[in-house]
């Protein structure tokens, strides 16, 4: 039963995240960098935790959960995987990021190879952000809702979305980052007070192991596993996250927001430290679901839990809160991040002497476009199936691979021209999609011919790995066939790669004489100590 004081804690949280969004509105008025990367002023601090809750939305709390409802730890290897490449992103992509001074990842294409590949990768992101971020994130938020509140899908939709897109049309990054700080201290806050309360309830954590079959608390399963094979977790996943993680303006943005490398560096750890919470108070409450709710589907766990008997008066609203705060903050990442590509990557394409305010105005106007874009969609919810993390890891598979081959040999390669990285990408993203239309036709019951269902039965992490095997050797092969004389590349952009990197081997091979790196340092190594323990601990 939802109090009094359940509902006044909901109410107070909306007004903190509006105040804080109203404050910040005369500091985004005139500045374009300060709309859309809150005036590269940010710290260490406030990126990490900012980068944590544009992550964690309500498909994290209704997927993890359910997931761990159904098959127990196995689903928190996404959540390790992304760990290890948070360590890359900031000791390797932050610095030639920050260096070559892009407002977007798509900008940063353009420095690299051309303005045609920037384009293309611009739109992708964008139609990325609105069938999967946006679409995905209102489907668990439903869900949620619905079996707590009795409310329906679209109801709660254009609630969310519209607060959301309030103060982010209000305050731009600016707002949209400080509004994450507190929304990712509750939500966690919040989702470790349902964990305790939950784990109290089975007997605590050998209780739990009592009740649940051992293979619940194994987090490498057989490579015959139809969801997680370790051969997908070991060499799959990685591709999703290197996607997800580095080349992604959705998260990426947070990183371009700092006022140094360190910032950034240090940020990213701090976010790699946060993401080993989710194994704990995510994935092991679905394990607590499936003890005191057996009856219940898995992307019902999460949601019986707040909505039974399990928390007193109060404190349920403070865990809704959190809700509230994951779902927010990670749609607020999504319509900052795709206004930013917008006005970024076309319109000022298109219009290079627009003043400042001008900018900021089409932030703001682009902003408004999305939130009533993401409305109108609201109904295409229903179009989606339980089992929502698993579905989202899923499309992510099928779309990354390719993406994630440019970006390596944009990195690490000067040879690379714009024509070979479009058509692996093409060629890539081609086989993604037809795959992912096998495995849709699939799940609706369509009958395919026998040679199309073994395709669409491939596991898709191990897919991921096909597509990825195929984009690089299709960029590898077409070097090989290119003529020095046809390689197009930005001298600037190269060296600014070639001194990141050589500045990253310098700070390690002199790191006990800076003090800065060297608990960086100490402070990745000891993230990775921690993953390890953990695979030993569940092996």
């Amino acid at each position: 039963m939802f109090t009094t004081f359940d509902l006044l804690a909901v109410l107070t949280y909306f007004v903190i995240v509006l105040s804080i969004a109203f404050y910040h509105l005369r500091k985004t008025e005139e500045n374009y960098t300060d709309y859309f990367l809150a005036g590269r002023s940010m710290g260490w601090a406030m990126i990490g935790i900012s980068i944590f809750a544009t992550n964690i939305s309500s498909e994290h709390f209704i997927g993890l959960a359910g997931a761990g409802a159904s098959r127990g730890l196995a689903v928190g290897q996404f959540e390790l995987m992304a760990i290890l490449l948070l360590i890359f992103l900031g000791w390797i992509f932050a610095p030639v990021y920050l260096k070559s001074g892009v407002m977007t990842v798509p900008e940063f294409l353009e420095l690299r190879f051309d303005r045609k590949l920037r384009k293309i990768y611009a739109g992708m992101s964008v139609g990325i952000y609105l069938f999967t971020k946006i679409l995905v994130s209102l489907f668990a938020a439903g869900l949620l809702f619905n079996s707590i509140f009795g409310l329906n899908i679209y109801t709660s939709s254009i609630i969310i979305v519209l607060i959301t897109g309030l103060y982010c049309v209000i305050g731009g990054s600016v707002a949209v980052m400080r509004t994450q700080v507190f929304q990712g201290v509750l939500l966690i806050a919040a989702a470790v007070t349902l964990s305790l309360f939950g784990l109290n309830a089975v007997g605590g954590y050998e209780g739990l192991k009592q009740k649940l079959p051992a293979e619940f608390f194994n987090l490498f399963k057989p490579a015959s596993d139809p969801d997680y094979p370790w051969t997908g977790i070991i060499f799959g996943a990685p591709i999703i996250a290197f996607w997800y993680w580095c080349t992604d303006q959705y998260i990426v943005q947070r990183v371009l927001s700092a006022r140094s490398v360190n910032d950034a560096r240090r940020g990213t750890i701090l976010a790699a430290f946060l993401k080993v919470l989710p194994i704990f108070i995510l994935v092991i409450p679905g394990l607590i679901a499936a003890v005191l709710y057996p009856n219940i589907s898995g992307d019902e766990a999460y949601s019986a839990l707040i909505a039974g008997n399990l928390l007193p008066a109060g404190v349920k609203g403070i865990v809704v809160a959190g809700l509230l705060a994951a779902i927010m903050s990670s749609l607020a990442g999504a319509f900052n991040s795709t206004a930013a590509i917008y006005t970024n990557d076309f319109y000022k394409i298109k219009n290079p002497g627009s003043s400042q305010r001008k900018l900021v105005l089409v932030g703001r106007l682009s902003t408004i476009a999305i939130v009533v874009l993401t409305i109108f969609m609201v109904p295409l919810v229903r179009l989606l199936t339980a089992q929502v993390y698993l579905f989202l890891q899923s499309i992510q598979a099928f779309i990354s691979p390719p993406i994630v081959a440019v970006f390596l040999f944009a990195l690490f390669s000067k040879k690379v021209n714009s024509r070979n990285a479009i058509i692996a990408l093409v060629v890539g993203e081609t086989i993604g999609f037809f795959r992912l239309a096998l495995e849709l036709l699939k799940n609706i019951g369509t009958e395919l011919h026998p040679v199309l269902m073994s395709i669409a039965s491939i596991n898709f992490l191990h897919f991921a790995i096909f597509i990825f095997i195929i984009s690089i050797g299709i960029i590898f092969i077409l070097d090989l066939a290119t003529l020095p004389s046809k390689i197009n590349f930005s001298i600037q952009t190269n060296m600014i790669i070639a001194e990141s990197l050589r500045d990253v081997r310098q700070s390690l091979s002199g790191i006990r004489n800076s003090k800065g790196v060297f608990l960086n340092f100490m402070l990745s190594a000891f993230i990775v100590v921690i993953i390890i323990s953990l695979w030993s601990i569940w092996f």
